[in-house]
């Protein structure tokens, strides 16, 4: 699978303590270099790129002290008396979306899946010369959590509270207090962001130890450390304890601690108890902790769910990683083609049309309800799972088609859309211009955040947005949160995927094909229809390009009848999701 160069490349790297940090560091170029065609090769100078910057844009959203080799230079220290409210040191760690709080649930989920996919496909950070901005950011990230993980039965799960934060609309330096620690205790636990943060810690663990699962993958990114990997998988095993030992019993942590609720309110438990028992497994070699998570797989009928992988929902992961194991290690007990059968049933469901998901008009997947508030979410941890998943599959078939489909929705999310936007910002000159967040707009009126200031202030290179609605529309619009609102998890399936295409594709991301000006002849009219807007919900406006196609249909009326036989079939198919058809 990998050719005699890259061979040379990986066994070149040394293994340090903590990987260094390059001088000069790597800095993301302007966007007008994302629409110039790279000389191909592999690795790939775009997709190594991009991977950059996706890295750079978690380095934009750190809070605490920054260090001396901050490249993000418009940022500035911040929140430097978080815990003082009870006498510990909450500092540092990452601002969760464009605002300030700081939330342990997804960023759990957020490291768990870039570790998962720098143990699979690491080799591509190594190529791409990004191992050591990797390094950084998940220690930056997993020395919080330590932190917040004060004591064996005691998780701190969010800072801030989310009415103060949302009241605020400025930048890091004016960041209003109090800012309260929430935490989850043995009295008042909350199994599911107990269980879902030793499954991080585990993951990374594994990433750090240097675990890999099979050769069919690249194998893990250079950055082994025994001892970091030993306090790591330590802190796991106490928080799988806690939660599913506490003394309060199990319980979705907003019902001890209501004021998460709003932001991240968790729908169960039994799929963050079932993946932290499979990373476990892995990490400490225990067939027990294998078959615990059968058990947690047939307990909590988790095999009943077809719906999104995220940061609520861990369940469609589980049978990748289950047959990962048992494909690895038969020994523990686990049928990998039992695995392969149920994660087939799933990815087939997306791929060929039988599952909750259906493809817009342009070719995104979209689950109604999951969808709505950050549409590229669902598609591209799809895209991830199905990605990962190629090489355990059942048939040739499968292999090519689910490539394919992770393929197209790649591409959708980097300009291949009706939009011809690639959804990642400062990526190409049509890369949005207004993402959601609070720091970069440079504004600190918040009742005008769309024209205060008319241009957005700092580029915060790398960000996913959440992306077009069900029409697949994007406006761009600064205050269009469900659009354009930036996150950690936003982030995390597209750095697995631009490691993977490091690694295996000469040919360019496809936003270099487009060229200055392609989003602004595609811009839509009108206004969004989202949690944000409800100016938009009587339909889809035409740009004026589609204006005028529609006014020469008329008179090719052979077309016209064909055209209105397809579209009739559509609408018939997009009834069934979709009211407003």
């Amino acid at each position: 699978m990998w050719t005699p160069l890259v061979l040379v490349l990986l066994t070149s790297w040394r293994v340090f303590a903590q990987v260094p940090l390059p001088e000069p560091p790597f800095l993301p170029q302007n966007a007008s270099a994302g629409a110039t065609p790279s000389s191909a090769g592999i690795p790939n100078s775009q997709w190594s790129s991009l991977l950059g910057n996706l890295l750079y844009f978690y380095e934009a959203q750190r809070s605490g002290k920054l260090p001396s080799t901050n490249r993000v230079k418009w940022r500035n220290d911040s929140a430097l008396t978080d815990g003082q409210d009870v006498k510990l040191d909450l500092t540092g760690g990452l601002y969760d979306a464009g605002n300030y709080l700081k939330c342990t649930f997804p960023l759990s989920f957020t490291v768990m899946s870039i570790c998962w996919g720098a143990t699979d496909f690491g080799k591509g950070y190594d190529l791409a010369n990004q191992t050591p901005y990797l390094d950084d950011m998940l220690r930056w990230s997993l020395d919080w959590l330590i932190k917040a993980h004060a004591a064996n039965n005691t998780l701190f799960v969010q800072v801030a509270n989310e009415e103060v934060d949302d009241a605020y609309w400025g930048g890091d330096r004016n960041i209003p207090l109090p800012r309260p620690s929430y935490q989850i205790n043995d009295t008042s636990p909350g199994t599911d962001a107990a269980a879902g943060t030793a499954a991080a810690f585990a993951a990374c663990s594994n990433l750090y130890a240097n675990r890999v699962f099979s050769n069919s993958y690249s194998g893990p990114a250079t950055l082994q450390n025994a001892t970091y990997a030993a306090t790591l998988l330590e802190h796991a095993q106490q928080l799988f304890t806690f939660a599913t030992s506490a003394s309060g019993g199990q319980r979705v942590y907003q019902q001890s601690v209501p004021e998460v609720g709003n932001a991240y309110a968790s729908s169960g438990y039994g799929d963050e108890l079932a993946i932290a028992s499979l990373f476990l497994s892995w990490a400490t070699n225990s067939s027990s902790l294998y078959q615990q998570a059968q058990g947690y797989w047939q307990q909590y009928s988790l095999g009943s769910y077809d719906g999104v992988f995220n940061w609520d929902n861990k369940t469609p992961g589980l049978p990748v990683l289950f047959a990962q194991i048992a494909q690895a290690n038969p020994s523990f007990g686990g049928n990998a083609s039992t695995w392969q059968t149920v994660a087939e049933k799933y990815f087939d469901g997306i791929v060929y049309g039988s599952g909750p998901g259906y493809q817009t008009y342009g070719g995104l997947l979209y689950y109604k309800g999951d969808s709505d508030d950050a549409s590229l979410n669902p598609s591209l941890n799809a895209a991830m799972l199905l990605t990962r998943y190629v090489p355990l599959a059942s048939t040739q078939s499968r292999r090519n088609d689910y490539w394919n489909y992770a393929k197209a929705q790649v591409n959708y999310a980097l300009g291949n859309n009706p939009m011809q936007a690639p959804y990642i910002v400062g990526a190409n000159p049509n890369s949005p211009q207004n993402p959601h967040s609070a720091m970069a707009s440079g504004g600190n009126n918040i009742s005008n955040i769309n024209t205060s200031p008319p241009q957005e202030a700092y580029v915060i290179y790398g960000a996913v947005v959440g992306g077009p609605d069900k029409y697949d529309r994007f406006f761009d619009i600064r205050a269009d949160w469900p659009e354009t609102e930036v996150a950690l998890d936003y982030n995390a399936p597209m750095l697995t995927l631009a490691a993977m295409h490091v690694l295996n594709d000469t040919a360019d991301p496809f936003y270099t094909s487009l060229k200055a000006g392609a989003y602004d002849s595609k811009k839509p009219q009108g206004m969004p229809c989202d949690d944000a807007y409800t100016d938009g919900c009587d339909g889809p406006q035409l740009s004026q390009g589609g204006k005028i196609v529609l006014g020469v249909i008329p008179g090719l009326a052979g077309i016209s009848i064909f055209s209105l036989l397809g579209w009739w079939a559509m609408i018939s198919f997009r009834r069934e999701h979709d009211p407003l058809y």
